[in-house]
């Protein structure tokens, strides 16, 4: 495996960190928890009104520790596997091995499940005992639960969240079916080896707990519980594949990235639950005060989104689908601001409604309306998807946010030109400033977007549209050749994170080499060292842009300042505060590899690929690239690039791809195989 024999995407520790932050989680999309955590939470179910809403916290059955007492000698290793989902516990002596296995079932959405596996050495023939400390009560000051009837051998609690978002929203109801735990578990003497099954079926009705409860006691009676999540994990990772033969640790980075990431999304098939979008944090994490209480921001569209659409463009459109259905929430934003349109509150939750605890970001972070476009424009671009937008409500969305950008606008007389006043910028050390680059390049782009697809569906284009983006300022500084951060940006000014380096990307705003290096020799130096994790990933793609690799490398290389060991847990700055698990990071991190060492461009006509690696990078795959319906497998080295179409759309009359040479103009065209 390269640097030796270890598999890097096994992370393993004799010990567990001692910040229980840093422990790993385990998640499907709809359920989700921390190891050796008290709590669980379910995708979409937070308590609270507006302001202090939070996923609700969950009595976790599976928090369970083991121990084998009266034994001497014994080896500790606690385990992480990416490949598998699986989170393991091992303890070996002389005498036996006992090991204790976490996962949250990748295809059964509604279960989670832990073993413990004893056997014994060959020599050993006395009973050995394990001994399980479980300190669960079926107690949440999120829920009033009640105790119902026990079923198929599980304990049962039921209840309602206390406090909804908003005055007569909704309040879910909870369901939780597990299997108790003893205290000890004893492999009899004329036992060689055993294994004890724990589940926990969590479900928004009982009669869904029970059905899920009663398929895992299936699974288990049939041996193959693990082996079927195992199964569907192994299969998700199959059409997600990412290698190179390169540094160790960057291979373990990526391995620990995807598992996080790819923990968050629902799997494919149609999900027998609603998506309620990714925070920061994760399903895992969100508690009230913890990592921004689980809310959904930008971060999702802009961060994440990107590397789920590459390989699965299913759940894509389950965000998308979250957006859609926040939409009458984010109607009331706008009306609020004395606006038209649709307005995305900067944290989300249940409703679509401005949630943020603090009120300026609601109120200025007014770029995430542009962000969540650019999510559709991507889909859009790369899946040809029109019922997403004429059936599903993606247009309506698509035309309130052009509404929303027209509204929020005021002519300048003086500058001819349309300004957007009074906003905080991704920087968030500054705040009501006029015209940030980056706001308005994302409602331009926003606008341009609207009115492609009024083209494309045969819509009359308002004219608005095409005059407020044909108009909108968005800062240059001729003299200098650069985008200022906003009016009366004064370099050097020192910034929190990226913000007009994303102008380059994601946004491709248009600019000449020249400028783009300029924006990034500007705020390179004076962007806030121990800032955001994801930040260093964008000056990175912007330096691989411009074939400067040893620049992209250095900055790459800030991020693993921001990964904890053993078990890749990103926190969000590097100093460790902020929000731990922070899957933010990790999706731009992903980013700097799947568009920066690729150089793969969503443009309105191509997936477009210029490839610029460093030195100790020797070969990348990228394999499961989805492109219209196709499947694509990509394998670049330093003197080749090979495509190959694994898949074609199995109900369409395939148009082939072509592969064309953007200097010669030569093109290829690619079949399936």
């Amino acid at each position: 495996m390269g640097d030796g024999k270890e598999d890097p995407a096994v992370f393993t520790s004799a010990s567990l960190p001692s910040d229980p932050r840093l422990l790993p989680t385990v998640t499907n999309a709809y359920l989700g928890t921390r190891v050796y955590r008290d709590i669980l939470h379910v995708n979409g179910v937070y308590n609270g009104a507006v302001g202090d809403t939070h996923r609700a916290d969950i009595p976790s059955p599976l928090n369970a520790r083991m121990m084998v007492p009266g034994v001497d000698n014994l080896a500790e290793a606690f385990t992480l596997n990416t490949r598998t989902g699986t989170f393991s516990h091992t303890l070996e002596s002389t005498d036996c091995t006992a090991t204790h296995q976490i996962y949250a079932h990748h295809s059964l959405v509604h279960l989670m499940a832990f073993s413990v596996t004893v056997r014994r050495s060959a020599h050993a023939a006395q009973p050995i005992t394990v001994q399980l400390h479980a300190p669960f009560m079926p107690k949440s000051q999120d829920l009033d639960l009640k105790r119902g009837p026990d079923f198929q051998g599980a304990h049962y609690v039921y209840g309602k969240t206390r406090v909804p978002e908003v005055e007569g929203g909704p309040r879910p109801t909870v369901h939780m079916l597990w299997t108790p735990v003893p205290p000890a578990l004893t492999l009899r003497g004329e036992e060689r080896e055993r294994s004890w099954e724990f589940l926990t079926a969590v479900a928004e009705s009982e009669e869904e707990a029970q059905r899920s409860y009663s398929e895992g006691l299936a699974l288990i009676a049939a041996g193959s519980l693990h082996s079927s999540h195992v199964g569907a994990w192994a299969a998700l990772r199959r059409g997600c594949c990412v290698e190179l033969d390169g540094p160790l640790p960057l291979r373990r980075a990526l391995h620990g990235c995807l598992y996080y990431l790819l923990s968050a999304i629902p799997p494919r098939g149609s999900p027998a639950f609603r998506f309620h979008g990714i925070s920061p944090g994760g399903l895992s994490n969100g508690t009230r005060g913890e990592d921004y209480w689980g809310h959904v921001f930008w971060d999702q569209d802009t961060w994440m989104f990107p590397n789920i659409l590459l390989f699965h463009p299913e759940a894509a459109r389950a965000i998308l689908e979250y957006r859609i259905r926040m939409l009458e929430g984010a109607f009331h934003n706008a009306r609020e601001q004395g606006c038209e349109g649709a307005k995305f509150p900067w944290e989300s939750a249940a409703t679509g409604r401005e949630v943020c605890p603090e009120e300026i970001y609601g109120a200025q972070e007014i770029h995430v309306t542009g962000d969540v476009l650019v999510a559709f424009e991507q889909y859009y671009r790369t899946t040809q998807d029109q019922k997403l937008f004429r059936e599903d409500g993606g247009w309506e969305l698509v035309r309130a946010v052009a509404q929303y950008w027209c509204s929020r606008m005021v002519w300048s007389q003086e500058e001819r030109c349309y300004h957007i006043k009074g906003v905080m910028p991704p920087d968030e050390y500054h705040h009501r400033v006029d015209n940030s680059a980056y706001t308005n390049a994302v409602a331009q782009r926003s606008l341009n977007f609207a009115a492609d697809l009024a083209r494309d569906f045969s819509m009359p284009v308002p004219e608005q549209w095409v005059d407020c983006a044909e108009k909108v300022k968005v800062p240059f500084d001729a003299e200098k050749r650069y985008h200022p951060e906003f009016d009366g940006y004064s370099p050097g000014e020192p910034v929190k994170q990226a913000d007009v380096i994303l102008l380059g990307f994601p946004l491709m705003h248009p600019m000449s080499p020249e400028v783009r290096r300029n924006d990034l020799e500007m705020y390179e130096p004076v962007t806030e060292p121990a800032g955001p994790a994801m930040t260093w990933s964008m000056f990175a793609v912007g330096w691989l842009e411009l074939k400067e690799v040893r620049r992209a490398q250095s900055q790459l290389k800030k991020c693993f300042s921001n990964i904890t060991e053993p078990f890749k847990i990103w926190v969000e700055n590097s100093d460790g505060t902020g929000a731990v698990n922070f899957l933010t990071g990790m999706g731009g991190f992903l980013q700097a590899v799947l568009f920066g060492y690729t150089g793969f461009r969503i443009t309105r006509t191509s997936l477009r690929f210029d490839p610029a690696f460093p030195d100790d990078i020797d070969r990348l795959k990228v394999a499961g690239v989805s492109y219209f319906g196709n499947t694509l497998k990509f394998t670049i080295t330093k003197e080749e690039i090979r495509i190959r179409v694994t898949e074609c759309p199995p109900d369409t009359p395939p148009s082939p791809l072509e592969v064309v040479l953007a200097q010669s103009g030569q093109r290829f065209l690619l079949r399936e195989g």
